[in-house]
């Protein structure tokens, strides 16, 4: 399923629209010219700043004559943190279409090896780019490399297949997250003794496995009192992570802590409080949407740590940009970074 966001590229004429003034006065703004009154010059700005406008830029795509094309492939599912970052590529068209940029979302299962391979297979030839939430998996890495092998550019987004020839990985370091992720946990406890649970979507997830890695590595290191109980999986789906932690707490009646790695939020915090166990015990998860919001405020949820998915978005499309123009990639900018929010210091 596709969802095309681009609109028709912006001109100096629609600043000069926004504005409220003529063309030459836009002109005069754009050279520093002097015959300008202040409040015109800022109104200007404002409505170049507002569509992230670049006349220069703009121009040259213009003049290059066709648009390019790039594709998203996100997993299908109402998972809230990737339809945030589908969101904010919605809100870029202004930009896209300052540059000629299409972009369009390719909704697949990312959990099915076979179903993501077939979706990036059947995307060949068609863009100048693609980022695709990747399941680190020889299938999906075999189908990689074969879009690259076309001429096609690639980034992996939130989870890297980094054994693919793949051109950039746009997401956090996720070994660190979930470093972040157990010093929480078990900090948070305080000298109790006890079990830990970790809920996943799927191990073959490398953001999911690299965060286990990382969790766990505090957890034998850090905090011998706690021991860490095998993974559970939910394919990041409220109702699967619901079920398979309702039944590991029916069997385990001294677990203090839990790490919940992805998405499926409103069934683990669920199956915590059907248990009666929302306040007893600790639980640390991923992003901030409104759903984990609300879930800090109520004090059901301990931690969340947070990506920017706004920035998850912008740096996926300036990288994929980049990369089609042969321009370096700017490195420092595209990084990706983790916050940790609790309810004193929700945003």
């Amino acid at each position: 399923m596709a969802d095309t966001l681009t609109a028709a590229a912006l001109t100096m004429k629609d600043i000069a629209r926004e504005a409220g003034v003529s063309l030459a006065t836009v002109d005069r703004v754009l050279h520093n010219r002097p015959g300008v009154r202040p409040d015109t010059v800022r109104r200007v700005k404002a409505a170049i700043e507002r569509n992230a406008f670049q006349p220069h830029v703009a121009a040259a795509e213009l003049a290059r004559g066709r648009a390019r094309r790039f594709a998203f492939v996100m997993p299908s599912g109402p998972n809230p943190f990737m339809q945030q970052i589908e969101a904010y590529l919605g809100e870029m068209s202004a930009w896209l279409s300052a540059r000629r940029l299409g972009v369009e979302m390719v909704a697949t299962d990312v959990f099915d090896h076979s179903m993501l391979a077939a979706s990036l297979e059947a995307l060949s030839g068609d863009y100048d780019g693609v980022a695709v939430v990747a399941l680190d998996h020889p299938g999906v890495r075999a189908a990689i490399n074969d879009l690259v092998d076309a001429g096609t550019k690639v980034v992996t987004l939130v989870s890297d297949v980094p054994s693919s020839r793949r051109h950039h990985y746009v997401g956090i370091d996720n070994i660190a997250a979930g470093r972040t992720a157990g010093a929480l946990v078990g900090r948070l406890v305080g000298g109790r003794s006890g079990k830990v649970a970790i809920v996943a979507g799927s191990q073959g997830l490398r953001d999911h496995a690299e965060r286990i890695f990382g969790f766990n590595q505090v957890m034998a290191a850090e905090f011998p009192g706690l021991s860490v109980l095998s993974v559970l999986e939910g394919r990041d789906e409220d109702e699967r992570s619901e079920q398979v932690l309702a039944r590991l707490l029916g069997r385990h009646a001294d677990i203090v802590g839990l790490y919940n790695v992805g998405a499926g939020t409103q069934g683990v915090a669920k199956a915590l409080s059907d248990a009666g166990r929302d306040k007893q015990v600790v639980f640390v998860g991923h992003d901030v949407t409104a759903l984990t919001r609300r879930l800090l405020l109520q004090g059901v949820m301990d931690a969340a740590i947070s990506q920017n998915p706004g920035h998850e978005a912008r740096a996926a499309v300036r990288v994929l940009l980049a990369l089609a123009r042969g321009e370096p990639i700017l490195y420092e900018q595209e990084k990706i970074r983790i916050d940790i929010v609790m309810r004193d210091n929700l945003p």
